[in-house]
């Protein structure tokens, strides 16, 4: 599946994005996560969201952070809420054809949008 993302941005401390990740044919199918990398860090899952609509998240977002798709319009969505500067990173959606596991390796990825939060 071919994943494009945009929605990044800036933001202040305690502020809100959006991001979206378009996809292609299907789309429904796949489990779909959310990715973070700051420079000089490695690369850090944040939250997947299945086929059947289950989700689960990393703590270190849990609580502000919240995934959803639409399968109709072939987009995953993050609503990232309560925005701190260790936030601010390389965010990515990825994709693979199969059930959600946390250490599963994802196939597909898009080539990330900027989020930067300022104090």
């Amino acid at each position: 599946v071919h994943l494009v993302e945009s929605g990044g941005g800036s933001v202040q401390a305690g502020g809100s994005l959006s991001l979206s990740c378009a996809g292609s044919e299907e789309f429904w199918r796949y489990c779909l996560g959310w990715f973070r990398q700051a420079p000089g860090k490695e690369r850090e899952w944040l939250t997947h969201i299945d086929s059947d609509y289950s989700t689960a998240y990393a703590d270190s977002v849990k609580g502000r952070f919240s995934i959803s798709r639409d399968n109709a319009k072939n987009t995953l969505y993050l609503q990232m809420n309560s925005l701190k500067p260790e936030d601010t990173a390389t965010y990515y959606c990825a994709g693979h054809p199969h059930v959600c596991k946390l250490g599963r390796p994802y196939e597909d990825w898009g080539r990330g949008t900027q989020v930067t939060v300022s104090s």
